[in-house]
């Protein structure tokens, strides 16, 4: 699996969320996780979650650290599980820069209290499977309690870094994992 982070900032509308957009973007084929720092406003036709899309709602933050992964040979399920295991990292991440931080891990989202820190969703398209994991960075303008990395004073940039180490290690020990056991009767 290949990572990247991308340092110019890059907004994020979900069109983003779509096949080979590593490779178009930064020339990484295959299996990957992206990250990159940049405006996040999804609405109308860009909304995948189809409970946000029925309800026409619209999601936005002014900045946020955003992780793009794709999966090739993936089921719908599978995707589902990888988002839990990101949404986690980033959880277990931020605790252990934050002593006594209480983040609290509601599905593919994460809380601090009552205030939403990120947002996720999984997807699948023809070819590959997709990931889009959204952390805040600063929270003006968001109409509902939300909390960003910069109240929590954790540097964006080094917290992608970490992320994208530490699913790469869980990628590779879930890989490992199912070649060394042998089969059973």
């Amino acid at each position: 699996m290949e990572t990247y982070f991308h340092e110019q900032d890059l907004a994020y509308s979900g069109e983003q969320l779509t096949s080979h957009f590593s490779l178009k973007n930064f020339k990484i084929m295959g299996d990957s996780l992206v990250a990159f720092i940049g405006r996040c406003d999804v609405s109308g036709a860009n909304l995948v979650d189809m409970e946000e899309a029925l309800a026409s709602q619209r999601i936005y933050s002014p900045k946020m650290l955003h992780f793009i992964a794709e999966f090739f040979g993936m089921s719908m399920r599978e995707v589902v599980l990888w988002q839990y295991i990101l949404v986690s990292l980033a959880m277990s991440g931020l605790i252990s820069r934050k002593k006594g931080l209480e983040i609290e891990r509601d599905g593919d989202d994460l809380y601090v209290g009552e205030r939403k820190l990120s947002i996720s969703v999984a997807t699948v398209s023809p070819v590959s499977a997709l990931i889009h994991l959204g952390i805040n960075i600063d929270t003006k303008g968001i109409e509902f309690p939300t909390i960003g990395l910069t109240e929590l004073g954790v540097n964006p940039g080094e917290f992608a870094l970490w992320v994208l180490e530490a699913f790469v290690k869980e990628v590779e020990g879930v890989r490992k994992a199912t070649a060394k056991v042998r089969w059973v009767e």
